[in-house]
């Protein structure tokens, strides 16, 4: 694509003496990409350094014109970068409302704020009152989502949004991204599960020992067992 939100090129980063991503290069726009690969690969080894809770050893990350590698997630997440992680990682305690207030400020007039995440999760809407540790995984997955929605930046990224959730819930993930392209924010989503990936995007780049090895597309990945079996581990 002409116009680069995200450009990584020659990255490099690891942990001590072990380099997991190995001269790693990629870029995407405005739209909906998926790194799919088999576990160990370093895929979330690569949002942490895209998000800077990792610091590369070499390389760049130029994001919306900006080179970001080095800085702290907070920087990172001021320039519009939003992450949804591995986990979620709610607060227990607090309620589903009391998740969203928190980015209240930051999201008046704006296009996400709490309203927009309860009419695009209305499941929500109903927990709106219940506890983090109250809700199930998929509910859990929905506020993390949204939470990072109210940061109103350029781009989400997603690791491993569909493990554990059932069908249904993985189905109103990917109405998610869908909707969320249509507003013009992109989505990179490292994902496992091959129909919620090759659902939630049509450019998959396939990642192999740190660094991008192929990139294809959904229909190509989902009706090819051999390039499942492959890359995927998948056997059909």
């Amino acid at each position: 694509m002409s116009d680069q939100l995200l450009q990584v090129e020659g990255l490099c980063a690891g942990y001590g003496a072990s380099q997991v991503l190995d001269d790693l290069s990629f870029s995407m726009g405005r739209e909906a990409v998926c790194i799919v690969g088999r576990n160990g690969m370093g895929k979330t080894t690569l949002c942490k350094a895209l998000m800077g809770m990792l610091k590369p050893s070499s390389g760049a990350i130029e994001f919306e014109g900006s080179r970001i590698e080095g800085e702290n997630p907070e920087q990172i997440a001021r320039k519009g970068m939003a992450y949804v992680p591995q986990g979620r990682r709610l607060f227990p305690s607090l309620t589903v409302d009391e998740h969203l207030a928190m980015l209240a400020r930051g999201a008046r007039g704006k296009t996400w704020d709490a309203a927009a995440v309860y009419d695009l999760f209305p499941r929500l809407a109903q927990r709106r009152k219940n506890g983090g540790a109250e809700l199930s995984g998929g509910e859990q997955q929905m506020l993390s989502v949204g939470r990072a929605l109210m940061l109103n930046g350029s781009l989400v990224l997603m690791d491993e949004p569909s493990e554990g959730l059932a069908p249904t819930i993985v189905d109103t993930l990917i109405e998610a991204v869908h909707h969320l392209v249509q507003q013009g924010v992109a989505v990179l989503i490292v994902e496992q599960n091959l129909r919620a990936a090759t659902s939630m995007a049509d450019r998959q780049l396939v990642m192999v020992s740190g660094r991008i090895e192929a990139e294809t597309t959904a229909a190509e990945l989902a009706g090819n067992p051999e390039l499942q079996r492959q890359y995927l581990g998948v056997d059909a």
